[in-house]
């Protein structure tokens, strides 16, 4: 049963007050992380899940039930953070932001450019800060990687090489309607492979894509009904570097993933690979010839990050990050992938 949450009494609260939509696990695992933090506090959770809701009023015991985001709303909230299906990403961030409350959105932030630039639009107009969960931009190796980039060690970088196989695939029905989920295994997975590319390399612009998308072993363009399962793609970037990507669900790949994101360049390369199929342990090295130096290595709780890192930043009141028009570039390529 939905019901009207109040705000708090003006002056009894310091903190931004959070309201979170969607509170499975994902959505748990990013609440936890926001509340370690201690930059803001739970006001209310909302879930179609009574069961999910619960549990995250373990987390916060003090926040309120909402039924629904006009509910998280109307308690005046200072900030959103979203992990829903991802057809109602666009809708639910827009009003959030259109009520005055920043969002934190897990990806993708739209199914379509269209739909992200939308969002994007929403949060200029309101001067609210904006991010999504693109998480892996926050794992140790990762960021040193884009450090050494940046800095020209790698030299000119002519080549990527991205890899990220699931032997797994998801387990909600949505995600295998186009209509729901806006594509497959390159809308979960190939987003954060698209997105570490562009950000490492400070987004230069995509001047030709090629891409071959399946469906249980067929081309999806024969199965309209279905998402792609295996996708492989070619970019080529202003600049003259040259993008490989491949993404999967159920892949046959010998252990539960294969994540990679090799660099190479004129001087050296570096590479983030997952550790024995894990899906959250990772290596990163840097390449001289035969010679290997280790950037980074596990343990490294990276999963949180991303989310902490919104939360901080609203906390210190900042207001529309322009870096957030940079999410409709990445959704603009995998528009090209699927040929949109």
């Amino acid at each position: 049963m939905s019901e009207t949450l109040a705000p708090a009494a003006a002056g009894t609260e310091t903190k931004p007050r959070l309201g979170f939509l969607g509170v499975g696990w994902i959505g748990r695992h990013r609440m936890e992380a926001i509340l370690a933090e201690g930059a803001c506090q739970a006001a209310a959770v909302a879930d179609a899940s009574p069961e999910m809701c619960a549990e995250a009023l373990k987390l916060a015991p003090q926040a309120q039930l909402a039924g629904s985001l006009d509910d998280l709303l109307a308690a005046g909230v200072d900030g959103v953070v979203i992990a829903t299906p991802s057809a109602l990403h666009a809708e639910q961030a827009i009003a959030a932001l259109e009520a005055g409350a920043a969002v934190f959105c897990q990806k993708p932030l739209g199914r379509t450019a269209a739909e992200a630039k939308a969002v994007v639009d929403a949060a200029r107009r309101a001067d609210r800060l904006l991010c999504v969960d693109l998480s892996y931009r926050f794992t140790e190796g990762m960021r040193a990687i884009r450090e050494i980039v940046e800095a020209g060690g790698l030299g000119r970088v002519y080549a990527v090489d991205l890899v990220f196989h699931n032997a797994y695939g998801p387990d909600k029905p949505w995600f295998y309607d186009p209509a729901l989920s806006g594509g497959g295994c390159v809308m979960d997975l190939g987003v954060h492979l698209v997105d570490l590319t562009l950000w490492t390399l400070g987004f230069p612009a995509v001047t030709d894509v090629q891409a071959q998308l399946l469906a249980g072993g067929e081309p999806l363009s024969a199965r309209p009904d279905r998402v792609e399962d295996y996708a492989s793609a070619l970019l080529q970037l202003e600049g003259g570097t040259s993008v490989r990507l491949a993404c999967s669900w159920r892949l046959h790949a010998g252990r539960d993933a294969e994540i990679s994101a090799a660099f190479y360049g004129t001087d050296g390369g570096a590479a983030l690979r997952n550790v024995g199929g894990s899906f959250y342990d990772f290596t990163a090295e840097r390449y001289h010839g035969t010679a290997s130096k280790t950037l980074a290595s596990p343990p490294d709780a990276w999963g949180g990050r991303a989310a902490a890192d919104w939360a901080r930043r609203l906390a210190a009141g900042e207001g529309f990050d322009p870096a957030a028009e940079r999410l409709v570039e990445v959704a603009r390529t995998l528009d090209r992938i699927y040929g949109r």
